[in-house]
């Protein structure tokens, strides 16, 4: 059985290893159709921070193929991965392409594959924000409807295919990113040396991730964000933010980079190893952030979290009280800031630790 793995954008780099390592497992215990992984990296993060060194805390072999979809807007980006991944696939005829999420790499990728017929396996399919003015949003829907294999990380991922008309090859199997927190928190534990790098001790620090464009892209919205986050910033207990090359050059063009290095309760950082995030998230006094999956590793580690969006996917970590949705509002982010629940419930759909090794028996 050939398999050719789509990844792109760096949460996918994590789920891939995961699936990846079930692969080798499901290999070494001679079973058969032996399984034959290839990797394609379109090359959406091309930063190496964002990319290379994924590879190498992984243990994910390197790709075969390496594309430079980097740059460009949604369009220009999904269509050079389209043109270049349907050549790809022409010529090598897999079983099965797998994606992952709701990038742009995810669309290319299923799309070229069903439209030579090749059958889609959607790792977190059935998720919604119900917000289509979110490219992620959109991603992730078209990707379901083309997809044949359809792995579904919560119950309510389910609920929305069924509300969708989709019902063939819908399963429930947990999540890889839970499988991926399991795996690495104690490797962090011993190898990530973050918290003496930037003088952190445990719980006396927030952390802080923007990246969407609804953010950054739109200047009210930023603004706003940033100001809470100076607000929040104390010099005894900082916000910590890795930033993301969009966010960063956003924040120079808005004229806003000056003051938020210069702010004694802000701690700005270059983008960090998944490794050393993972320290981090397990280490912080509050998590802030627009990132859906970040949300979900900040419950995985047990840390609060804020999300700075107006809805989630993850809605059970709302209905538990780890999460709660603040906006982009100073004031709204604030609030939720001064009133984190104290009664939090355990999440048991994410699965017990073996998603990936369930995607693989089901192919």
């Amino acid at each position: 059985m050939k398999i050719i793995t789509i990844v792109g954008a760096r949460p996918q780099f994590v789920k891939a290893a995961m699936v990846s390592r079930a692969i080798q497992q499901y290999n070494s215990e001679g079973k058969h159709p032996f399984i034959e992984e290839q990797l394609l990296h379109t090359g959406q993060h091309y930063d190496a921070n964002m990319s290379d060194i994924f590879f190498q805390e992984m243990g994910i072999a390197q790709p075969t193929w390496q594309l430079n979809c980097g740059n460009g807007t949604h369009g220009e980006m999904t269509g050079q991965m389209l043109i270049a991944i349907e050549k790809i696939l022409m010529e090598t005829c897999p079983d099965y392409v797998l994606v992952f999420g709701d990038t742009n790499s995810t669309l290319a990728g299923a799309l070229a594959a069903a439209k030579l017929h090749i059958p889609v396996v959607h790792i977190e399919a059935g998720l919604r924000s119900f917000n289509r003015r979110m490219p992620e949003e959109i991603n992730r829907v078209l990707t379901d409807h083309i997809s044949t294999l359809l792995c579904c990380p919560t119950f309510a991922a389910i609920r929305h295919l069924e509300q969708e008309g989709i019902h063939k090859g819908v399963h429930h199997v947990g999540d890889v990113m839970y499988d991926a927190a399991l795996l690495f928190a104690d490797i962090a534990n011993s190898s990530s040396t973050i918290l003496d790098r930037l003088q952190l001790n445990s719980k006396s620090f927030h952390l802080c991730t923007v990246h969407r464009a609804e953010n950054t892209d739109q200047p009210e919205r930023l603004g706003s964000i940033v100001e809470a986050l100076k607000g929040i910033g104390q010099t005894d207990r900082p916000v910590v933010i890795p930033l993301h090359p969009r966010t960063r050059s956003c924040l120079e063009q808005y004229g806003w980079m000056a003051s938020l290095e210069a702010h004694p309760g802000i701690l700005l950082t270059a983008p960090l190893s998944f490794l050393d995030m993972v320290m981090l998230e397990k280490h912080a006094a509050t998590i802030l952030t627009d990132s859906g999956g970040v949300q979900k590793e900040a419950y995985f580690h047990r840390t609060p979290c804020i999300t700075l969006r107006e809805e989630t996917e993850w809605v059970e970590t709302i209905k538990s009280g780890w999460n709660q949705v603040a906006g982009y509002q100073t004031e709204d982010i604030l609030f939720c800031m001064n009133n984190i629940p104290e009664d939090r419930e355990e999440i048991l759909e994410y699965g017990s630790g073996d998603a990936a090794g369930a995607i693989i028996r089901l192919l």
